[in-house]
């Protein structure tokens, strides 16, 4: 416990400089690749502090253009993984209220983010509409179609927003499975441990078609959710 106490005394304080420092950097650099960078660099510091190997493989079977990956959500610890080392830049798609921490959420718009409303169904449909045209522009996202973390390292339903997003953006969704990240940040508890997380690169899912809208949203969560749970350990 005492571990974790120090580890966020380190956090705070560097997330708050690595905030700042990617903000001003996106006044110079539109691209959005320097802030990536930053993201990248505090990642793997704070990675590095709690001693978290993290090794990725499938890299060869992304396409080319944009994409949706989709992952498996243990803990904290899953987001500090995808931006360390992911072989692809990408830019998050996060729940609004995150987009509305001082500082933090400032940073995340500026490097390009994309907030989802959910409080109603009008505003999360235009919230995914903005969202798509965003991806077809060329942009690869991240998101986590269970909506939260898991406590027992098992698959929760998945939402089927991030499948809507997917046949409106028309891009293929690439599931990935993260392993090892429940083991470094256990379901409540206030404790950190050292080890190894591993990213998994599935083949990507294309939406079938010649089916209604509903039925390729279907078809593409069964599929996702097959694949990653094909690489999930227990």
């Amino acid at each position: 416990m005492v571990r974790a106490y120090l580890y966020l005394a380190v956090l705070i304080p560097l997330t708050v400089l690595f905030s700042v420092s990617a903000i001003v950097s996106t006044l110079f650099d539109a691209s959005g690749r320097v802030h990536a960078w930053h993201a990248r660099l505090w990642a793997q510091l704070m990675l590095a502090l709690n001693r978290v190997k993290v090794t990725v493989s499938g890299s060869e079977l992304l396409p080319d253009g944009p994409v949706i990956f989709m992952s498996n959500h243990q803990s904290n610890f899953d987001i500090l993984s995808l931006l360390a080392a992911m072989p692809r830049q990408f830019f998050w798609i996060a729940k609004k209220e995150l987009f509305e921490i001082p500082l933090f959420g400032h940073s995340m718009r500026r490097g390009g983010y994309i907030p989802l409303d959910r409080s109603d169904g009008r505003k999360a449909l235009q919230s995914l509409d903005e969202a798509a045209a965003t991806i077809r522009q060329g942009k690869s996202v991240v998101l986590f179609p269970e909506g939260t973390r898991t406590t027992d390292g098992n698959l929760l339903p998945f939402k089927r927003g991030g499948f809507v997003l997917a046949r409106k953006a028309e891009v293929p969704v690439v599931p990935v499975t993260i392993n090892g990240s429940g083991r470094i940040n256990p379901a409540n508890e206030i404790r950190l441990y050292s080890g190894d997380i591993s990213i998994t690169l599935h083949p990507p899912v294309v939406s079938p078609s010649g089916l209604r809208k509903s039925d390729a949203e279907s078809w593409m969560m069964e599929h996702v959710r097959k694949q990653i749970e094909s690489a999930l350990e227990h």
